[in-house]
């Protein structure tokens, strides 16, 4: 399969999932009652649907979630123009969000009912420069570890044709969410 047909297929179901999230719950953040008693897994797959809100950001920096299963997550990402640092190439952050993205996700997936995470340590390798030709990369996210206390995770960000733009892991700790507190 060549490049551009890699490609089409990428923004066919970009347009499929974005048609989805735009009919769907939208931008926002999922209250508390609408999460309650759902794994990690559960709760992304319902993102995706656009049952459960998504996140405000991915608009802000054009990508989003494309995939979600047991320890893994991929994410699509558009950069452009408003993402170039003052050598006309893409910013480090971008490439940093996105990576921390489908890291944190992969890693969310494995989250049974009442657990969480959060980053503690991020390490990004950029190995090269992503410039305006390049129209869409993808991050994907895979756990290698995910135990009571830590989580470790990895990514790769390569455009449609297997090109490596760069490569991330992490570590997260894992905790018990706090219990609501009682209606009043």
């Amino acid at each position: 399969m060549t490049q551009h047909n890699h490609l089409e297929l990428w923004l066919a179901l970009e347009r499929e999932i974005l048609a989805r999230l735009d009919a769907g719950a939208g931008p926002g953040v999922a209250r508390r009652e609408q999460i309650a008693g759902l794994s990690g897994l559960e709760l992304m797959q319902a993102m995706l649907r656009g049952e459960l809100p998504h996140a405000p950001m991915a608009r802000t920096l054009d990508f989003l979630l494309l995939e979600v299963e047991s320890g893994r997550a991929v994410f699509q990402g558009q950069p452009g123009p408003q993402h170039f640092n003052p050598m006309g190439t893409v910013h480090g952050g971008w490439f940093a969000t996105l990576l921390d993205s489908a890291l944190g996700c992969a890693v969310h997936t494995l989250m049974p009912p009442g657990r969480a995470y959060t980053t503690a340590e991020l390490s990004i390798k950029l190995v090269k420069a992503l410039t305006p030709k390049v129209q869409r990369v993808r991050a994907e996210g895979r756990v290698l570890h995910c135990g009571r206390q830590l989580a470790t995770a990895e990514a790769r960000l390569v455009g449609p044709d297997g090109q490596l733009y760069a490569h991330a892991s992490t570590t997260c700790l894992v905790f018990d969410l706090p219990a609501p507190l009682p209606a009043q």
